[in-house]
């Protein structure tokens, strides 16, 4: 196996695969990064079991072969090489090592047999459809920030996408919760996806498919089974298991009765909020806000440092006092990209509907705090 290849194509690949890599592992191999030479092409390759990403740069094969090397040694090494320069690769007739160059440099990595390299990517991933690139992000930010860390509730550590149809209609869905706030996104259902089955994205997937997308061309074609799912783009392929698990009713948690409107400009909330939260508690970052129907007057106070307050305009016949976590309510607020929005609450106690003004496609719930 030999084989050049410009620096700056493979740190792009290179960067892309590694992600997937756990620092610390216990199967040997799964530290490592598979490498395929051959028609010109150099096919990288990373796994954690979970998750599997492949992608294909163009190299001048000198000598097709296969091998695996540690993946992020070989990420950090092309990653301080110079600029500009052309990287060769050669492995050593035994097959134990891999000889690295570049102008002066030289590096000898260890490598592990390819037959030892898992692949959970291969099989037939019967639905079908493709999405372009900025709906995804979209579906993406507005919803990752609710996904769960939890162990205990594995099913919440993701994003549940599913079709369904609404008045003849036929929309795709995407929800994250944690139990403390809900996000709720949906768009027109591409074609193909009518009949998908409704799915949870593990957490790294979606982190990874998001980093990913920032590069990719306009249109992702996405593959579903009732056990994973394959995104295509560029010269990626991305493949992840789905959690298997039973996504919660999330339509019970949406509540439906709350008739107090609160009208607001979002920019103005957000900067407030982040202002104010400064002095708040680190732990619980309890933000109380108190309306009157004209101002909402938001305040927050610790003991060790002090209080803080300040007031924003709003239009509401809401007269009351109800407190939140800043943390959450600035990951909410930081996705209305429109001027005003629009908070639905029921009483102190009660979940809270928050909405942008000129995006009704988003819908975000959030669980107040006792201050």
């Amino acid at each position: 196996m030999k084989f050049s290849i410009d620096r700056a194509a493979l740190l792009r690949a290179v960067n892309h695969v590694q992600g997937v890599v756990e620092k610390r592992n216990t199967v040997p191999i799964l530290s490592n990064v598979l490498m395929k030479a051959e028609d010109g092409v150099l096919a990288l390759a990373a796994t954690d079991m979970d998750l599997e990403i492949n992608e294909a740069v163009a190299a001048q094969i000198d000598q097709p072969g296969a091998t695996t090397v540690p993946a992020h040694m070989l990420h950090d090494i092309v990653r301080k090489l110079p600029d500009g320069s052309s990287v060769s690769f050669i492995l050593d007739p035994d097959g134990h090592s891999m000889s690295v160059k570049a102008g002066r440099s030289n590096f000898k990595l260890s490598c592990l047999p390819i037959a030892d390299f898992p692949e959970i990517g291969a099989g037939e991933l019967p639905s079908e459809f493709s999405i372009s690139s900025s709906d995804l992000r979209g579906l993406i930010d507005r919803t990752k920030f609710a996904m769960s860390t939890e162990e205990t509730r594995y099913y919440l550590n993701g994003i549940y996408l599913h079709a369904f149809e609404n008045e003849g209609v036929h929309l795709l869905r995407a929800v994250a919760t944690d139990g403390h706030r809900l996000s709720r996104y949906e768009m027109p259902c591409p074609t193909g996806a009518e009949g998908i089955p409704g799915i949870i994205i593990p957490r790294k997937a979606i982190l990874e498919i998001r980093k990913l997308v920032e590069e990719a061309a306009d249109t992702i074609k996405i593959n579903i089974s009732e056990s994973k799912i394959r995104f295509t783009f560029d010269h990626i392929v991305m493949t992840s298991k789905l959690i298997d698990g039973t996504f919660p009713d999330y339509d019970r948690v949406i509540p439906k009765g709350n008739d107090k409107i609160v009208e607001l400009d979002a920019k103005a909330f957000t900067s407030a909020i982040d202002r104010v939260s400064t002095i708040s508690d680190g732990k619980t970052r309890a933000v109380k806000i108190a309306m009157n129907g004209k101002v909402m007057t938001l305040s927050a106070s610790t003991p060790e440092a002090g209080s803080a307050t300040e007031e924003v305009e709003i239009a509401s016949d809401a007269n009351m006092e109800i407190g939140f976590n800043a943390r959450y309510l600035l990951d909410i607020t930081s996705q209305i990209e429109g001027d005003g929005c629009r908070m639905t609450l029921a009483d102190s106690a009660s979940p809270t509907i928050i909405q942008d003004n000129s995006d009704p496609s988003a819908l975000y719930v959030l669980m107040p705090l006792r201050v």
